[in-house]
């Protein structure tokens, strides 16, 4: 989908010159930019028709509706937190504000929206989008993921929202509202889009959870015992994460698999380095380590790491050639130890401001898979290093062969 343009200086450093609202938008306008096209070419401004609700009023007030568009200076939500803040805002009154955008909004200006709420919470804010900006990368999609978390109200505009929008923010001239071709299957589409995104926000795992999958004794006294696989992981740029969450294993699909798919589905600029570790609480299987070679072998932008906090089947003799595969194409795998159980407390588990407290014998349980891993690695640096020895051995044979023959030639009578 086209977007706003690649540049976002507009909403960064000193705040911006207050742009006042305009009353409603002509509807030749309205039409032409808020369409919800698949393929919106040629739309580069965002519009944003608001409404403002007060607690002390029942309807918002006509000086609490209108419609934005983007500065130079700014993009359109900056101005309305701009004006908003400047006109509006009291402490003592609670808001129930609504956007209609045209764009969703960018991965900066989602953020500085996350910022005014987290300082402003008399803040209530719902937005419904016509088109999803850049939804393809990871930095946009945390973005509006964060949004959700702080309770904003994130959906797709219908046949319903365009219709309200026509009649209270367009000069219609009293005509009703004539929607575009294909309007319900595109609207259908774009929020399925955004809840694919939206959907990837998972609850912290619970503290019973945690220790429980990603404790690394050898054994528990549950009957069934720890049979599913949990993955998180941490996509980074440079020192930025853009991405983080974790997958759970399925009935169908392992949680490597489930990772794997996310992962593809990514936008990323093969101009880039990105790094990404992942921590389990099982080691990857055949399958899904010759899988998660072949991510990586496709993508050499990714530099991927797996830290275990157990070896799944370890003594079988090709779930060692697995972790052999990935050591062979530099995919290092570890073992989890307290730093990284410490790690996924703080970033994946419910720990309600606690820190990380280890169970017994920790260190133990992580130094004995330690040494398990070393040793099943060591067959395949012992296999090269015997394959180089053999091929050494066969070149000095021919040498000493040769050497023989030359020396009994040099002794041979001449005719």
């Amino acid at each position: 989908m086209a977007g706003q343009g690649p540049a976002c200086e507009g909403c960064c450093g000193q705040p911006p010159a207050i742009s006042y609202p305009m009353e409603r938008l002509d509807p030749e306008t309205f039409s032409y930019e808020f369409q919800n096209l698949d393929f919106a070419y040629g739309r580069k401004d965002t519009y944003l028709c608001f409404q403002v609700k007060r607690e002390q009023h029942s309807s918002p007030e006509p000086s609490d509706c209108g419609v934005l568009k983007n500065q130079e200076a700014s993009h359109a939500e900056i101005c309305f937190l701009t004006w908003f803040h400047a006109e509006k805002l009291s402490p003592h009154e609670h808001y129930d504000v609504t956007w209609f955008l045209s764009w969703s909004p960018c991965a900066i200006c989602a953020k500085k929206v996350a910022i005014f709420l987290r300082n402003h919470e008399n803040v209530r804010l719902s937005i419904f989008v016509s088109r999803i900006y850049m939804f393809q990368k990871p930095e946009v999609q945390q973005a509006l993921r964060d949004l959700n978390c702080l309770g904003v109200k994130l959906d797709a505009m219908c046949f319903d929202e365009f219709k309200y929008c026509w009649e209270n923010f367009v000069h219609n001239q009293g005509k009703p509202f004539m929607c575009w071709e294909n309007v319900h299957r595109n609207s259908q589409s774009m929020s399925r889009e955004l809840n694919e995104i939206l959907r990837n926000t998972m609850s912290p795992l619970s503290e019973q959870t945690f220790n429980y999958q990603f404790g690394n004794q050898r054994r528990v006294k549950e009957p069934q015992g720890r049979r599913k696989t949990y993955l998180c992981y941490k996509l980074k740029l440079l020192n930025e994460t853009l991405d983080k969450g974790y997958f759970m294993e399925k009935k169908k699909n392992h949680a490597e698999i489930c990772f794997i798919n996310k992962i593809s589905k990514l936008d990323l600029d093969p101009n880039q380095s990105y790094e990404i570790t992942c921590y389990t609480t099982w080691s990857p299987c055949p399958d899904c380590a010759g899988k998660l070679a072949a991510l990586v072998e496709g993508c050499p932008q990714l530099r991927l790491r797996i830290f275990a906090s157990r070896l799944h089947f370890h003594w079988r003799w090709q779930y060692q050639e697995g972790l052999r595969c990935l050591q062979k194409i530099n995919i290092p795998v570890l073992v989890m130890k307290e730093p990284e159980f410490a790690y996924c407390w703080d970033n994946f588990a419910d720990n309600q401001g606690r820190r990380f407290r280890p169970w017994d014998k920790l260190t133990q349980y992580s130094n004995c898979a330690e040494r398990r891993l070393e040793k099943i690695l060591q067959i395949n640096t012992m296999a090269v290093f015997s394959e180089q020895s053999s091929e050494q051995s066969q070149v000095l044979n021919a040498l000493a062969n040769a050497i023989k023959h030359l020396s009994l030639d040099a002794h041979r009578p001449r005719d």
